[in-house]
């Protein structure tokens, strides 16, 4: 039972980070930092958000780590 312990407290993280960043919205840059990679030609964009990808691993690294201990 304490593995669906430590498991709800994490879901509950995760969602609790997401919201937050959901309700801040464009006050936080996510999406749009520098690095983050946007090639336009004509109708076609493609974006890739490096930068951004890197920073939410290293959030989830964080959070996963603290929870584990």
């Amino acid at each position: 039972m304490s593995d669906l312990g430590r498991t709800l407290v994490l879901a509950g993280a995760v969602l609790l980070v997401i919201g937050l960043l959901m309700s801040l919205g464009a006050k936080v840059p996510l999406g749009r930092l520098p690095g983050d990679i946007v090639y336009r030609r004509g109708n076609f964009t493609f974006y890739f958000p490096l930068v951004t990808s890197i920073l939410i691993s290293l959030v989830l690294t964080a959070i996963f780590t603290l929870l584990r201990r």
